[in-house]
């Protein structure tokens, strides 16, 4: 006699196609996990995509992350050069010294790179030798959280001294020779409030300063979306691009670079960090600025620096993709490497600091350009992130602004806390995974409400029973 067979319950169908659900959602991760740890896989993941070889090395200053002060040993601050091709040639790592922090680098004359670096209570300084990798001469600051510091006048170090909580933001000129403060500049001086900016913790937030000229100094305080020209003699500003809240000129930007057409236009190239652009603006003979040239928003997240190279190219840092990369005038990546984590500052070693190439009005290039060519694909591996999918993917349509702000919010946010063997896709799905999960724990609560009940009360009864 045949036994007919019992429908599944639809319970089980549903628990099994949860469970299927959150295997397929955590598994990536699972096995990249199990890979990493298998063969100590290199958690920079360091590698290049190059359509034009570079003209010489290229020097990347990786910012690296930390946790109130304890640095990541998996998420490195490091300085890595890079060959023409991609290649990666040497690695400098900060944490045998207590570097906590990369910033800015500049290569120097004799082809040595001046180095800026935070410990904990200080800003380093120093000279490193590239060939040899030691440091010719070290200076500490008795200063907080230093972006940028150059060498001018041989044996002087101009300085963006931002949280001076001690005597106000500023930027100064020490004396290595007599170890002395020679010349100093006080924004609070120079009619800048304290209402503004970014508050009393982080005022100004002057993330760097550039000699252009004899006694002239290129400022950025970031905090009021603004570039300014110092004059060393007058303490005047001679120059102002931008202003406090003026967020359709620039918003919270980083290292500016100054440049001259050919007729001696002024002209300023800057990192639009909270803009995700960068962008190019020259000065009329009224003082007005006009933007002449764009690249991103799509395609970039929070640059931190732009250098016109003398091929008319400009290197670019797209610090939350992890990666710079060179971009012709209409916005062709050509070449490109991804650089873990948070690159804050790249140089071209053959052509020194500031190389000052030529303005996109002189090069006949002026407007507005998205980013094409990208070489996100790498070495066979998509590496396009979670934040850059959601933004190329709702552009122009009613849900673009959601999208961006959580594409923002995603990389920002989650390099502090993701493993570093798991790609973004990897991380969703763990945190997707885990969602179901829980989901999963309130649906059986609820469906087992009743039982729950009894059994708590039974539980409940043995408690009370007095005891025989």
């Amino acid at each position: 006699m045949n036994v007919p067979s019992r429908p599944v319950p639809r319970r089980w169908l549903v628990r099994g196609a949860t469970a299927l659900l959150v295997v397929a959602l955590v598994a990536p991760a699972g096995i990249s996990g199990a890979t990493y740890f298998a063969t100590t896989e290199d958690p920079t993941n360091l590698r290049a995509s190059v359509d034009e070889p570079a003209n010489g090395t290229t020097v990347v200053s990786i910012q690296g992350f930390h946790f109130q002060g304890m640095a990541n040993e998996d998420k490195p601050a490091r300085l890595v050069a890079v060959g023409p091709r991609g290649e990666v040639q040497w690695v400098h790592d900060g944490s045998g010294f207590d570097a906590r922090w990369f910033y800015d680098v500049d290569p120097l004359e004799n082809r040595n790179l001046l180095v800026t670096a935070t410990t904990p209570n200080a800003t380093l300084v120093y000279e490193l030798d590239p060939e040899t990798q030691e440091r010719v001469w070290t200076e500490r600051l008795p200063i907080h959280d230093t972006h940028d510091v150059d060498l001018i006048n041989g044996d002087q170090l101009l300085v963006a001294n931002m949280r001076a909580s001690d005597r106000g933001d500023r930027i100064f000129v020490y004396n290595t020779t007599t170890d002395e403060t020679v010349w100093e500049w006080e924004f609070a001086e120079h009619g800048y409030s304290e209402s503004g900016g970014g508050g009393a913790n982080d005022w100004t937030h002057v993330n760097d300063v550039d000699k252009i000229g004899d006694g002239e100094y290129l400022v950025s305080p970031r905090n009021f979306d603004q570039v300014i020209v110092v004059n060393r003699s007058t303490g005047n500003v001679s120059m102002r691009l931008g202003s406090d809240g003026d967020h359709e000129t620039l918003y919270e930007q980083h290292n500016p670079m100054y440049l001259e057409s050919e007729n001696g236009t002024p002209t300023m190239l800057v990192a639009d960090s909270e803009n995700d652009r960068v962008v190019e603006y020259a000065r009329n003979g009224s003082g007005e600025w006009t933007r002449t040239w764009s690249i991103g928003t799509r395609g970039l997240n929070w640059p931190r620096d732009a250098d016109r190279l003398p091929n008319g190219n400009t290197l670019v840092v797209d610090t939350m993709h992890h990666r710079v990369f060179e971009v012709t005038p209409t916005g062709e990546i050509v070449w490109e490497f991804h650089a873990p984590w948070a690159p804050y500052d790249v140089e071209r070693i053959p052509y020194g600091d500031e190389p000052g190439g030529p303005t996109m009005s002189d090069a006949g290039a002026t407007g507005d350009y998205n980013l094409s060519g990208s070489g996100l694909k790498i070495q066979g591996k998509d590496t396009k992130t979670v934040s850059f999918w959601l933004t190329e993917t709702f552009e122009g349509t009613v849900l673009e602004s959601q999208a961006s702000e959580f594409a923002r919010l995603w990389a920002h946010v989650t390099p502090w806390i993701r493993p570093v063997w798991m790609t973004s896709w990897e991380f969703l799905g763990a945190l997707l995974g885990g969602l179901a999960v829980v989901a999963w724990g309130l649906g059986e609560a609820v469906y087992q409400r009743r039982r729950i009940r009894r059994g708590l009360s039974k539980a409940v009864n043995r408690v009370r029973r007095p005891t025989e």
